[in-house]
């Protein structure tokens, strides 16, 4: 009550033996929560409300992540943010516009103290839409269990960032494009997960993995077990290669194929006016369908196929080998979307912004792999060739590797509407 009036505390003028005492009586225990706080002396009649002798240190009688309950007392941000700074050499300390009022109390207590003084810049804060940044709201989405922890991928946090698989070079492009303003604004996430696919379409090491497998024979096969060569990145032999054993019997998605065919269908298709071929991709092999096998209730559990020296098909499709007497490598896939449905969720619902929670930010799938990804572990960033940019997730274990979608391998929504925009103002 005395700060809102600009009045000095009765308090304010005790002696230092008197201060003394009363802080070490803090220190012990010997005060309840918000019965005694020690402030800093300053100035009360100031215009700026920061210099309104601000708290040193309150009592908290709540356990601390790291000490335990060693301590009650604990001090605050005005108290230890300059005090930190000094004791570490900071040359500039950098702030988001909100603390622009904190900055003379910064000042007054290194100068009080005849410290060295970092020199402090404050800049817009960088808000992404789809997410929140605030501590406090994400210490309630962990702490309410609306997600994993705090390494979530779906949060924007540094060690969620690394577990989804963002690489530190796409972040950094993303941060040098947009720079460093004293304007807040808000900025689509697509156009972060833009950078970062950039950057992982020219470093990630290519894998076939197939969500829903489907049985393949190649008819007339009689080479035997032929090993295939597969670069690890697609134009950029520095990458290396792996190979992956081909004998005439294989997996491929179940959606590359149609029993009958469909207009802009570029699948395999039985029944179709012209013959369809596609490329088994590093085979050099075109195929086409010749027959399906059906259980009892009509479902193909089986294609045959067959393969022409003389075709030229521009469709592609992946494959992952059936080796005999060797089960299908299984992995769990984890495919992240954003964690809010509206761009801003604190400026449209308010307090009631976990309303705002995507259902459907996670989907967890099975799927098969090619024999290479054992070679893979932790954190390891690769594409699965058609399906998108995933990261081995910390989770995985020898048995079963566990891959968090990173990035969809299309261009954002964000990057079309830039084209889009390119292409106006060029016109």
């Amino acid at each position: 009550d005395y700060r809102k009036l600009n009045k000095d505390s009765p308090y304010r003028n005790r002696s230092v033996e008197e201060n003394l005492k009363l802080f070490n009586d803090m220190k012990v225990g010997k005060f309840e929560e918000g019965k005694a706080v020690l402030r800093m002396k300053m100035d009360m009649q100031s215009a700026n409300s920061a210099m309104w002798d601000s708290v040193a240190y309150r009592i908290k009688y709540s356990p601390h992540h790291r000490t335990g309950d060693a301590w009650c007392i604990y001090p605050s941000y005005d108290f230890t943010h300059c005090l930190n700074d000094t004791l570490e050499n900071i040359t500039h300390s950098l702030c988001t516009l909100e603390f622009v009022g904190r900055r003379e109390s910064y000042n007054w207590l290194v100068d009080s103290l005849e410290l060295y003084r970092s020199l402090v810049w404050e800049y817009a804060r960088l808000d992404l839409t789809h997410t929140v940044l605030s501590k406090r709201k994400l210490i309630k989405l962990v702490t309410q269990k609306y997600v994993r922890g705090w390494d979530d991928p779906r949060l924007s946090t540094i060690n969620g960032l690394r577990r989804r698989g963002y690489s530190s070079e796409g972040i950094n492009k993303f941060c040098e494009d947009i720079g460093v303003t004293r304007h807040n604004s808000l900025i689509p996430i697509e156009k972060l997960e833009e950078f970062v696919r950039q950057n992982l379409n020219s470093t990630s090491r290519r894998c076939f993995a197939i969500l829903a497998p489907i049985k393949v024979v190649l008819k007339g096969w009689n080479k035997g077990t032929i090993q295939v060569t597969c670069p690890n990145v697609p134009g950029k032999e520095s990458s290396g290669s792996h190979t992956l054993p081909f004998n005439g019997t294989f997996y491929i998605e179940r959606e590359d194929f149609r029993e009958d065919d469909e207009p802009d269908y570029f699948g395999l298709a039985l029944k179709s006016s012209t013959v369809k071929y596609v490329k088994l991709k590093y085979v050099d092999l075109d195929i086409k369908l010749v027959g399906v096998t059906k259980n009892k209730d009509g479902t193909i559990t089986e294609l045959l196929v067959e393969h022409d020296t003389k075709s030229s098909a521009k469709h592609a499709i992946h494959w992952i080998p059936i080796e005999e007497g060797v089960p299908p490598r299984k992995i769990e896939i984890r495919n992240y979307d954003h964690l809010f449905c509206s761009e801003e969720p604190i400026k449209t619902f308010g307090d009631n912004w976990l309303d705002d929670i995507n259902p459907y930010s996670l989907s967890i799938t099975e799927a098969i792999v090619d024999p290479s990804t054992a070679e893979l572990k932790p954190y390891d960033r690769i594409q699965f060739e058609r399906l998108g940019y995933y990261c081995v997730d910390p989770d995985s274990t020898p048995d079963k590797l566990v891959f968090n979608r990173t990035v969809s391998l299309k261009e954002s929504k964000w990057k079309k509407n830039e084209k889009l925009k390119t292409l106006i103002t060029v016109l």
